[in-house]
């Protein structure tokens, strides 16, 4: 009964506990050229509701009501603590946070859920474990100094997805696929970045071996999951009309010339050869698969995006911290799996 409880106390404090407190500190302990502008907006700035922006429907909504509660309850109940909370940042600032915090806890109890699936020889030592979750975890917390109101909703969308992906692989249960699906299309009204959970899929389940052999069967699972991302992403377009519906700028040029944003890139590069040079044969190719798959991504952030802002690789480092994880599949038991699927 001690041991249980022991345990549980380790994964309440290694899962949430720290993780909150490393948010935290992110947050209210320092401050980057982002954040002292976004601590003094009083509500949701104007441009969240334009451009692309508009289409990040749910944390928008999200901004909008959770800031409303928060002064709400602290005029009612909490008016003494006002000037307190206020010297440390708007009440859209602390909303972000609320948002923010809540959803990269959930991410991490889903990452726990992951490396306890099917994880690798060394991490069947659990203090292996923890680190490889640890590592994870600062490197959300990291990217924190661009704040947004839609990165940690959009990680923890694709760490679900990526879940579920993997509960599916494992036991090809009809209904975690459409669990799989369901994630996605509503991932889609949070971020484009939605689409990177059909990448991750397909570098799990497409290999040459079934190409080679014109063996389709998962084309139409993929071709699923790219529907509920595809039917979203044009009906929001349809239904908010905006002058620039894919991005606001071009900065291809400005990403190889700036040396900020070449750091960014770099470290972008390096975190993904620390994930890879950690994994094992299955979880390299797996992550050699997965770049090809989310290429157009790639070039997206290349074009679109910035490369200072590193939180735009944190999906992939993510990605490939996962991969670390995952351990050999026998031939035998792939051949199994299919069978049975077949069947």
């Amino acid at each position: 009964m001690f041991k249980t409880f022991d345990e549980k106390l380790n994964e309440f404090l290694f899962v949430i506990a720290l993780p909150f407190l490393l948010f935290f500190m992110s947050y209210y302990g320092f401050e980057t050229s982002y954040v002292i502008g976004i601590k003094s907006w009083e509500k949701a700035p104007d441009f969240m509701f334009s451009s692309v922006y508009a289409y990040r429907v749910i944390p928008n909504y999200l901004s909008v009501h959770v800031t409303e509660s928060v002064i709400f309850i602290v005029d009612n109940y909490l008016p003494s603590a006002k000037n307190f909370l206020l010297k440390q940042g708007s009440f859209f600032y602390h909303s972000t946070f609320l948002i923010n915090v809540f959803f990269f806890i959930l991410t991490s109890v889903f990452l726990d859920k992951i490396f306890k699936l099917k994880p690798v020889t060394l991490l069947l030592n659990e203090n292996a474990k923890r680190m490889l979750h640890l590592i994870a975890v600062f490197f959300i917390v990291i990217v924190q100094y661009v704040p947004t109101n839609c990165d940690c909703l959009a990680i923890f969308f694709y760490v679900l997805g990526i879940f579920f992906t993997l509960k599916y692989w494992q036991k090809r249960k009809r209904s975690d696929l459409i669990v799989l699906g369901l994630i996605i299309f509503i991932s889609t009204f949070v971020r484009e970045t939605a689409c990177l959970n059909i990448a991750f899929f397909a570098a799990i389940f497409i290999n040459y071996e079934s190409l080679s052999e014109r063996n389709f069967v998962f084309f139409k699972e993929t071709f699923f999951l790219v529907l509920a991302f595809v039917l979203p992403y044009i009906g929001l377009r349809l239904m908010i009309r905006q002058q620039a519906s894919f991005a606001e700028g071009i900065y291809f040029v400005k990403n190889f010339t700036s040396p900020y944003n070449l750091l960014g890139l770099l470290f972008g590069i390096l975190s993904l050869y620390f994930s890879y040079k950690m994994s094992e044969k299955t979880g390299k190719l797996l992550i050699c698969k997965y770049l090809i798959f989310s290429s157009p991504y790639l070039v997206m952030i290349a074009s679109v995006g910035l490369f200072w802002e590193t939180r735009l690789f944190l999906p992939l480092i993510i990605t490939g911290i996962i991969a670390a994880s995952q351990t050999e599949v026998e031939r035998t038991k792939e051949e199994e799996n299919l069978n049975r699927y077949q069947s």
